[in-house]
């Protein structure tokens, strides 16, 4: 592994250690209720989690007790004008489709939209910016994936390791935007005690208030676009 990799695969362990002890209670419970596929062989499969590293067009299957890296597939991405979504989720469904969406599909929880894991028709945009958010992966590999991996499985999406939910730069936020860029806002908004609604990543009515109230309170002039100046007054500034 790289030394950029191996940043990653720390901070993405450091990143599963707060996930999984928030849960831990949870999933002890759920786990009598939920019909977990059999595997077979040496590894466990509540022991792994998922990296997938949109720059590399990477996904990195990680057994955590063992702290070693299992598999490792290629994929596809999103388009510029339809992203991968960044942040850490969990797979929430697991179902037998076809068409387009290849052969398997793996369900995530992300709450501004619906995106999953899932095979293609298309094999050759594997290795490309080419979905409309989703990752796609070979029908083959996403098959292997599915059965080695449960319900609440962790995935952790990362572009740039430095830059977190603004992996794809500071864009200009408008109302209607989705994304962890605008999550990461919300909260900012929260924490300075002007946004009282859900962190969903959906720029809605309750957040443009929040941020008029936050500009009136601060003298800035008014507007409900987000931009670098907005971001560095809330706190968020992109180092290289």
């Amino acid at each position: 592994m790289n030394t950029r990799f191996k940043l990653i695969f720390f901070l993405f362990i450091l990143v599963l250690i707060v996930v999984v002890l928030g849960n831990y209670i949870h999933m002890f419970f759920m786990k009598r209720n939920i019909n977990y596929q059999k595997t077979g062989g040496y590894i466990e499969s509540n022991n792994l989690a998922i990296l997938i590293e949109v720059d590399k067009k990477r996904l990195s299957l990680v057994d955590c007790k063992r702290g070693e890296v299992v598999k490792i597939y290629g994929v596809a991405t999103g388009k510029a004008n339809s992203p991968t979504p960044l942040g850490t989720f969990r797979i929430i469904e697991k179902a037998r489709w076809g068409g387009g969406f290849g052969s398997r599909w793996l369900g995530l929880d992300v709450p501004w939209g619906k995106y999953g894991i899932h095979g293609t028709n298309k094999p050759g945009s594997i290795g490309f910016n080419a979905s409309a958010g989703c990752i796609r992966m070979r029908n083959k590999d996403v098959e292997e994936l599915y059965d080695l991996v449960d319900y609440n499985t962790i995935v952790h999406i990362v572009n740039d390791l430095n830059y977190g939910p603004f992996g794809y730069g500071l864009r200009s936020l408008r109302p209607g935007d989705r994304g962890a860029d605008v999550a990461e806002v919300q909260k900012r908004l929260k924490i300075k005690g002007y946004y009282d609604g859900d962190i969903d990543g959906i720029y809605g009515e309750g957040m443009k208030r929040s941020l008029i109230e936050f500009l009136k309170a601060n003298n800035i002039p008014l507007t409900d676009t987000i931009t670098d100046s907005i971001y560095e007054e809330l706190g968020i500034i992109l180092m290289d």
